[in-house]
């Protein structure tokens, strides 16, 4: 995004969005992507909620599986059973489901897991109810922004959901659907999504995957990070920020085996790729006079080697962490109290239970 193209974006929706606070001071949600990993982000929206300090939110987006807890995100704690369901209902989620001769397939293929699954989890979950509430509350100014990858370009594509489902009908369900699974599948792991765009020469199909395979987390796209002048509406608000992962990888001996070594070496630059991008985001928070505050998951938290095997059973698991940590309010901090903590974090706890984001008596 160009400067002058943010002037124009900033003139249709800041305005809107300035609007819609009534004065009080814009909130951001921004979800990672993770894998499997999500279900800790999932767990501090509904246990926020619980706790009663969950605040609305003007500006929602998120990437890869942040992108599937988003709309939800974005719709409010009365959306909360819905999102529960979809990452630790009883009938949770399997949806790794090998193709016919498994890693034969994914050299030959395009993945090395089917992606029917995943594509009746989001149509399961995204129905005409859905589109119709984001329509409205994105007709109240309000945004929710989803990242893919374009794997023709090689760019970040940033998709106006809210925009998406006021055109209503079944053509934008259709492409909101889509949409939402090519940011959640995994390259490799997923096969990519083909979303129809039309050009001056027609209609042509462009190949998208996972947008962390872009960026670990979608806020302030390309000069937006970095202008200098104020943006008035920002001015006072907050970001919040999920990581659903580690901000620094728990030490451990890798097996001498590619998968172990692919596996550890994608899990090491996510976390190495977020660290730097929070640094980056609270730049920006600073020249915007605004807050922000991070969670993400502790290396005390044995995540293993899941963070893209999304196994029903663990995902629960993380689900209820999360949800109990946000219940007693021990889930967001200041970006250089968790950094520091960051940097100085035990692999593991007293007794070998995890610990909060924010441990007990902890202060920032």
């Amino acid at each position: 995004m160009t400067e002058y193209e943010f002037q124009r974006w900033a003139a249709t929706h800041l305005a809107a969005m300035e609007r819609s606070t009534d004065g009080a001071p814009v909130n951001v949600l921004v979800l990672s992507g993770g894998g499997g990993a999500g279900a800790f982000g999932a767990g501090v929206l509904a246990g926020w909620s619980r706790s009663g300090t969950r605040p609305r939110f003007q500006i929602v987006t998120g990437v890869s599986v942040g992108a599937l807890i988003a709309p939800f995100a974005f719709l409010g704690p009365q959306w909360n059973r819905q999102l529960s369901a979809a990452f630790q209902g009883e009938n949770g989620p399997s949806l790794l489901e090998r193709r016919v001769f498994g890693w034969l397939a994914a050299l030959f293929g395009s993945s090395v897991f089917r992606g029917e699954p995943l594509r009746s989890l989001v149509d399961r979950n995204v129905t005409p109810g859905l589109l119709r509430a984001v329509a409205a509350q994105a007709r109240t100014g309000l945004l929710l922004l989803v990242a893919t990858t374009d794997l023709d370009n090689g760019d970040i594509t940033v998709w106006n959901m809210g925009a998406i489902a006021a055109q209503g009908g079944q053509p934008a369900l259709r492409l909101f659907r889509q949409v939402l699974i090519a940011s959640a599948s995994i390259p490799g792991v997923f096969p990519p999504v083909l979303i129809p765009v039309k050009a001056s020469h027609g209609i042509f199909d462009e190949m998208h995957v996972d947008g962390s395979a872009s960026s670990a987390f979608l806020f302030a796209p390309g000069i937006v990070s970095i202008l200098p002048q104020q943006i008035k509406p920002l001015h006072g608000g907050t970001i919040y920020l999920v990581i659903n992962g580690h901000l620094r990888m728990r030490r451990k001996t890798t097996r001498d085996r590619t998968a172990a070594i692919l596996m550890r070496s994608v899990d090491t630059e996510l976390a190495s790729d977020s660290r730097a991008r929070v640094k980056l985001v609270y730049s920006f928070a600073l020249r915007q006079r605004m807050k922000l505050e991070v969670t993400e998951i502790p290396s005390s938290y044995r995540l293993g080697g899941f963070t893209t095997a999304l196994e029903p059973a663990k995902m629960k698991a993380l689900f209820a962490y999360g949800e109990r940590c946000a219940t007693e309010r021990r889930v967001w901090g200041g970006a250089l109290g968790v950094l520091n903590r960051v940097a100085s974090q035990r692999s593991d706890s007293p007794g070998g239970v995890p610990l909060c984001p924010i441990p007990a008596g902890a202060g920032d």
